[in-house]
């Protein structure tokens, strides 16, 4: 199995699409995670940068609305315009953590059907606002929806739960079980994003989450998968701690995103 490693470009600093594009390529990088334009052009422009380049797409998107119905028409609408760029992958903020069981169920059976029709592979991201902002909240999901895949971002998790996860094994072990799609970034018992990675104080968390991505390649590999989506996905601020008084950030973006792809790439073992 291989890892192909994927540029997220939220908090990229190009002047464009096609800066940030080349920068991705520049450093490595198979592939760029963004959202699909809704203007036909933007979309058609989107699509000959990544075949110049010759990377992939995983296409990001948001359900949105203030019911069920509008999230599950949110969803399609996306969709829809995503698979026009053949993407990789699907990763979706779904649903909300607001709904009831049954309305969120509504949104994912929607979204299933439409994935089976159209045949591109979605991940749900585990998410803080949505549905799989939990342990306990995604597991009766994954309960009802045995299809269902999940791109695996426990930084949310941590700071939802205030722990490193200790006391919620099993919970994460269905959830890498259905884990599909990777996002990197390292969170703690009080925010879903430590300030800076490569600093000691915080290499508890940066090896807490290390092992949930190494049973992630895992299980993939055992199921033979011929490989696995990684996405570093350390955000700029507010997600990135600023010096107070200046908003300025206190570590480079690009500089952590590239280390966590240096970073496991030296220590996954595929």
């Amino acid at each position: 199995m291989t890892i192909t490693w994927i540029c997220a470009t939220w908090g990229m600093t190009g002047a464009n699409l096609a800066a940030n594009v080349r920068m991705a390529k520049d450093a490595g990088f198979d592939g760029i995670e963004t959202g699909v334009p809704e203007d036909e052009q933007e979309r058609s422009h989107m699509r000959s940068l990544l075949e110049d380049m010759g990377l992939g797409l995983v296409a990001q998107q948001w359900t949105r609305g203030t019911d069920a119905t509008a999230h599950a028409a949110s969803f399609e609408e996306q969709y829809r315009r995503a698979i026009q760029l053949s993407p990789l992958l699907v990763n979706s903020h779904t649903g909300r953590d607001i709904f009831a069981l049954a309305e969120n169920l509504a949104i994912f059976q929607r979204a299933s059907a439409l994935e089976k029709e159209l045949g591109v592979p979605v991940a749900h991201e585990m998410h803080r606002g949505r549905v799989t902002f939990s342990a306990p909240s995604t597991v009766l999901l994954l309960d009802a929806l045995p299809d269902m895949r999940l791109t695996a971002d426990f930084s949310h998790w941590c700071c939802v739960h205030e722990t490193l996860l200790q006391d919620q094994g099993e919970s994460v072990e269905r959830a890498i079980a259905r884990s599909f799609h990777v996002h990197a970034r390292v969170g703690h018992a009080e925010a879903p994003q430590v300030p800076d990675p490569r600093a000691e104080e915080w290499r508890p968390a940066l090896e807490a989450h290390l092992r949930w991505w190494q049973r992630i390649v895992d299980v993939r590999k055992a199921s033979g998968a011929s490989t696995l989506t990684i996405c570093p996905e350390f955000g700029p601020a507010p997600y990135m701690v600023t010096l107070p008084g200046t908003g300025r950030p206190i570590a480079d973006l690009w500089e952590v995103n590239r280390f966590m792809k240096d970073f496991l790439t030296d220590r996954l073992v595929v």
